[in-house]
């Protein structure tokens, strides 16, 4: 793969054969922005995990103490009291069985995160073609299954990120933004290696996290050290 000379330049400010620790790591990272946009920080955590036993599955959640940086689209799946309770949360819409014909067969997905009321979840079942691929389903693991709609739309509005083993046995999860500060980048990794090495999955035999680098969407990656892991 050919890379631009922005890229070249930023690569050229990481040592590949060293392991950064967090602080150097987001430091580093910071440096080798330099999209004219506001690059995303990227976290990805290979792990010894065998996704295709159900007792080594990782799926969770954790507010960022400094949010994402980007503003979610939330769509709650409810009824009656509670769809007025979404929408007071600050839901960006809301609704039931109408909802299903506008995404099954208009292809309308303007939302980034799905909540629904447990009574819900059989509208919502239909919908599973479309939403699985895409990562977008209601997962009572991950708190966008509940009763309290209230707390799932403000957590999400907040910085609230879902993690989850991908096909690779990889977890890939966003940081905040490279404008973000270090320390804002620092609180926000620690949240989340806080919770994913507490949701290590008790019948993992061997090492949970092998190996972990990050990046930003458009910057090489900076391999970090897992010895403390």
């Amino acid at each position: 793969m050919k890379h631009g000379k922005k890229y070249v330049e930023a690569a050229k400010l990481v040592d590949r054969s060293q392991y950064y620790e967090s602080a150097d790591a987001i430091a580093l990272v910071k440096k080798t922005a330099t999209a004219k946009f506001d690059e995303t920080v990227e976290l990805h955590l290979r792990t010894g995990c065998d996704g295709r036993h159900a007792e080594q599955q990782i799926r969770g959640a954790v507010v960022l103490p400094n949010g994402t940086g980007k503003t979610v689209k939330v769509l709650v799946f409810a009824k009656g009291p509670k769809l007025d309770e979404a929408l007071a949360a600050g839901a960006d819409y809301a609704g039931g069985d109408e909802l299903i014909p506008k995404i099954q067969n208009d292809g309308w997905l303007d939302f980034d995160v799905v909540v629904a009321t447990p009574d819900m979840m059989g509208v919502v079942g239909r919908l599973g073609k479309v939403l699985g691929p895409k990562g977008l389903m209601p997962n009572p693991k991950a708190g966008t299954v509940t009763m309290d709609v209230t707390k799932a739309v403000n957590d999400i509005k907040a910085g609230k990120i879902e993690y989850r083993l991908d096909k690779s046995n990889i977890i890939h999860v966003p940081v905040g933004k490279a404008s973000f500060t270090e320390e804002q980048l620092q609180q926000n990794y620690d949240a989340l290696m806080d919770a994913i090495l507490k949701a290590k999955p008790a019948a993992l035999k061997g090492q949970y996290i092998k190996s972990a680098t990050l990046s930003t969407t458009m910057g090489p990656g900076v391999r970090m050290s897992v010895a403390k892991f």
